[in-house]
């Protein structure tokens, strides 16, 4: 893999590759989350099977202070949407310098926000805005760390053991929240099979079988109704994330799952495991040539 990844340097200027303390895993900097999933849908493309952490921003140390990216970022929606984008925007921590409403139903707002709160902002923005509304944002310095960012107010369904799934188990899931995986997935211990409704993780049974009776059943008791599981692609698989989470990307599967496997549970102790071999570490900044 570090082959491949000097041969993306040679025409890929945007980029920059760093050696880690591990020699399996290597730390990628560019300039944003969708430009790091352009080059590891590429590689898996050509048969490349790697685990990819939480996108993290490039900070900087200054007057002895941690100091992170700002993007200047300018909305342009109709002005129904106003107040779910001041919510969505006040949980980032953003700062509003600007808004101008033209009279055409339609208001632009400029913000000042903490580049590692946009990750995941855009699949957000195009949903709660209907598809309709704009978004632009540039790199405009540094600033001091803000603290900590909570832009996801949900958990994950994580399952605690291995097989396929059945639908008798997703459609007694599917209440907590939504599921990322349909019946006759293989899951394994750890790997995050759905989005809990809640703040906290949940760890569930998706293999469960119903079990069987000698009692005749109607056909009403045998067909599960089933709402369509979310296929997340790899920018949203990379967007959803948290920083226990990552995304284990080969050419067949794009899925998510715990840093750690065997997560304890309930008179169990809980068996740490490595991640799979080869593994990057996505960094976003702004990346300036000296």
């Amino acid at each position: 893999m570090k082959n491949r990844l000097d041969a993306e340097l040679i025409g890929n200027v945007s980029i920059r590759v760093l050696e880690t303390e591990r020699p399996d895993t290597w730390e990628v900097q560019g300039r944003g989350e969708l430009q790091l999933a352009i080059l590891v849908e590429i590689m898996r493309r050509e048969g490349f099977e790697l685990t990819v952490g939480k996108p993290q921003v490039v900070t900087r140390l200054i007057d002895g202070a941690v100091h992170e990216p700002v993007e200047r970022l300018t909305i342009d929606a109709p002005e129904d949407y106003l107040g779910v984008l001041t919510q969505l925007m006040a949980l980032r921590k953003s700062r509003l310098e600007q808004m101008i409403n033209h009279g055409t139903g339609w208001v632009r707002m400029e913000y000042r926000v903490p580049a590692r709160g946009l990750i995941g902002f855009r699949t957000e923005f195009l949903t709660e805005t209907r598809g309709t509304g704009l978004m632009h944002h540039v790199f405009d310095g540094y600033e001091p760390w803000v603290g900590e960012l909570r832009t996801r107010p949900t958990g994950s369904l994580v399952a605690d053991r291995r097989g396929p799934t059945t639908g008798f188990a997703l459609a007694n899931l599917q209440e907590r929240g939504t599921m990322f995986v349909g019946p006759g997935t293989d899951v394994y211990e750890g790997m995050i099979v759905g989005e809990n409704s809640r703040q906290d993780d949940m760890d569930v049974n998706p293999t469960k079988e119903k079990k069987l009776t000698n009692m005749r059943q109607s056909s009403g008791d045998i067909l599960v109704p089933l709402i369509p599981h979310r296929v997340l692609s790899l920018e949203q698989a990379l967007e959803f994330c948290r920083e226990d989470e990552c995304v284990e990307v080969t050419p067949g599967f794009v899925r998510i799952r715990k840093v750690t496997l065997g997560r304890a549970g309930p008179g169990k102790a809980p068996r740490p495991q490595e991640p799979p071999p080869e593994e990057l570490v996505l960094n976003l900044g702004a990346l300036r040539r000296k």
